[in-house]
């Protein structure tokens, strides 16, 4: 479990209009250390210039240097167009320091239109970070993106390269070298072409996709790290770009430790959004200062960027040995089933709500009769997984037209998924209210916790929180008031919303604002739609809020997000996998399978108690300390 945290002033790295060589973008940054400071070598785009007889916006690499790893200064060219192997262009550079001099790797246009023939990797070698004596084309083929191993391994020179990128599907793709002149030797390479399938490494998770190499490889105590570019549904003319990391064995670097199950940075923010090419985030540089991790990247190739993530929390993330949910399941699951002889609750009991008072744990659960109308039936705990009690009956069935079945005699309607809360003496009920007919709403509903408690179930007339004629789902309240306002959350589309009102009831006020704070993130586990879980739960830090995320394949899993302590609107923190997923049979089969999807917690001193419904079939109980996740989103 870790998250990743970009830079608070991105984009770092901006277009510079006052210079024309770099007025159009400035991207795909590298970062070198030196004693005075920060040395950056980045793609620069011209203005649309003529250069034999092409109108065309020309690449160079640009130098700059920063004091405070924030601020850009001395920004010049450095490397352009000069040779007949880049005459179009000089792009994406990768550099280095290996064995006493600096290598500045970067992709070669050498001719027009561009084609995959004439695109291929040279080299810029120097004895100075600013000074580059000598330029090699490297590969006689199309390639991109090389950088090189810092050290030998085995006495061998190692680079590691993006093969093919221009005849997809691309590879990664090692050389090794006896001498670093190899690297522009024709001969060497049509050796290398001749075993080139021994020296490929395929990370691919689908033959659509497409990857490409970071930044240069880093050194740890667990293997090489290579952070990199995984390009899904490369073909699909809708790409989905996102970060991803291997980790490679020490000595014999071509074997694959580990990586990560999914991507951990994909584009999410405006700039990232809209740009030149939309929707991209490369990785093109990496740093590490401690424990942190710093990856460089194009943010939709306009301008770069940085990243940060815990060097420790990542390297566990591509062990599938320590890759393990945090959540943990109570043993004794299911905690509830459909019982015989209930026809109300025939067909299935899940997705709980929850609250705790005078030390005993209620849950509210949905449940589905024999004809598929949802009621909410209750059961309680004391010790937070054996039940003391469950009642007969359910505390709150279909009362009203919009939640009344409408449809076929077996369809689905009724109230659904509910979330309760306590506010002061009063218990707030939010559920999803369906007839079969007209899109889902949430509605809202209130009893005296002197009545629940007493079993005494006289629920005021529910009220629809909902826009008209808007699906709606998944909705929860702050369980306090922030400067006289109530903040819902709720599900518009496949977002989780937020409102804030002077009303809780909703009687004279409905959510019509509905602030985006959470949304899909294309390419990850919670790519299709996200929902909240249950109440957030307020910390020193910030408001714990778990969350269901959905991926294209139709799987529910649980993430977590810690927002503002003083407005929940601002999300500080996201995990970036899944804290909980489906794994056991009652989680993986049932009415809807492979679903994990939580509607309720509870805090008891440091451990959290998470309950939720499995394949929409059953109720299960999941534990993870406070201690763990504010770690994890700090």
């Amino acid at each position: 479990m870790f998250i990743v945290k970009r830079e608070e002033h991105n984009p770092i790295l901006r277009p510079n209009t006052q210079h024309p060589w770099e007025a159009l973008a400035a991207f795909s940054w590298s970062v070198f250390h030196a004693s005075d400071g920060d040395h950056y070598y980045y793609r620069a785009m011209s203005e649309p210039e003529q250069i034999v007889g092409v109108h065309t916006s020309i690449s160079v690499i640009g130098h700059a240097t920063s004091r405070d790893g924030l601020h850009i200064e001395n920004r010049e060219p450095i490397l352009s167009p000069s040779m007949p192997f880049d005459t179009y262009g000089c792009e994406d550079p990768r550099v280095a320091f290996f064995e006493g001099k600096y290598y500045l790797f970067y992709t070669a246009l050498g001719g027009y239109p561009f084609a995959a023939d004439n695109i291929k990797i040279a080299v810029a070698v120097g004895d100075t970070p600013t000074a580059f004596s000598e330029r090699h084309l490297v590969t006689p083929f199309n390639a991109k993106a090389m950088t090189i191993f810092p050290e030998r391994i085995n006495g061998k020179i190692i680079v590691i390269f993006s093969y093919n990128t221009d005849k997809p599907p691309a590879c990664i793709a090692f050389a090794e070298l006896d001498s670093i002149e190899d690297l522009w030797n024709p001969a060497y390479w049509t050796e290398w072409l001749e075993n080139k399938d021994s020296y490929i490494l395929d990370l691919r998770r689908f033959n659509t996709d497409q990857i490409e190499v970071g930044g240069q490889p880093i050194k740890t105590a667990d293997g090489w790290l290579v952070v990199y570019a995984h390009i899904q549904d490369y073909f699909s003319g809708k790409p989905v770009l996102g970060v991803e990391a291997v980790l490679l064995d020490l000595e014999q670097p071509r074997k694959i430790l580990g990586k990560t199950p999914g991507p951990f940075l994909v584009p999410e923010e405006v700039y990232e959004r809209y740009g030149l090419v939309p929707n991209v985030v490369f990785p093109t540089g990496v740093d590490v200062q401690g424990d942190d991790l710093a990856v460089y990247y194009s943010a939709a190739d306009t301008t770069g960027c940085r990243a940060h993530v815990s060097l420790s929390s990542l390297i566990r993330s591509l062990n599938p040995e320590t890759r393990t949910s945090s959540m943990k399941r109570y043993i004794g699951n299911p905690i509830l089933k459909a019982r015989e002889g209930h026809a109300w609750e025939a067909n299935g009991v899940f997705n709980p709500a929850s609250v705790e008072i005078d030390g005993k744990i209620y849950i509210v659960y949905r449940a589905m009769s024999d004809v598929n109308t949802s009621t909410m039936g209750l059961a309680i705990t004391t010790d937070g997984v054996t039940l003391d009690e469950r009642l007969p009956l359910p505390i709150y069935t279909p009362r009203e037209g919009f939640e009344q079945k409408l449809s076929s005699p077996t369809g689905n309607s009724g109230c659904e998924d509910p979330r309760v809360v306590q506010i002061g003496e009063t218990i707030y009920m939010t559920y999803t209210a369906y007839n079969g007919v007209q899109p889902p709403k949430v509605a809202m509903t209130t009893i005296s916790v002197a009545d629940f408690v007493a079993k005494n179930f006289t629920w005021t007339k529910p009220q629809i929180v909902s826009p008209e004629g808007i699906d709606d789902k998944d909705a929860c309240l702050l369980p306090e008031a922030i400067n006289g306002q109530y903040y819902i959350f709720h599900r518009i589309g496949n977002h989780v919303c937020i409102d804030y009102v002077t009303d809780p009831t909703f009687t004279t006020q409905k959510a019509i604002r509905c602030i985006q704070i959470v949304s899909p993130r294309p390419g990850m586990w919670d790519s299709a739609k996200v929902g909240i879980a249950g109440q957030p739960i307020k910390t020193d830090r910030g408001w714990i809020m778990f969350y269901h995320g959905v991926s294209k394949t139709s799987t529910y899993r649980v993430g977590a997000v810690l927002l503002d302590l003083h407005d929940p609107t601002i999300v500080l923190a996201r995990t970036i996998g899944p804290i909980f997923e489906p794994h056991e049979k009652y989680e993986k089969e049932g009415v809807v399978s492979k679903v994990v999807f939580p509607c309720g917690e509870v805090l008891r001193g440091d451990t959290v108690y998470v309950y939720y419904g499995g394949a929409d079939k059953v109720v299960g109980v999941a534990t993870i300390t406070l201690t763990e996740l504010l770690d994890a989103l700090s």
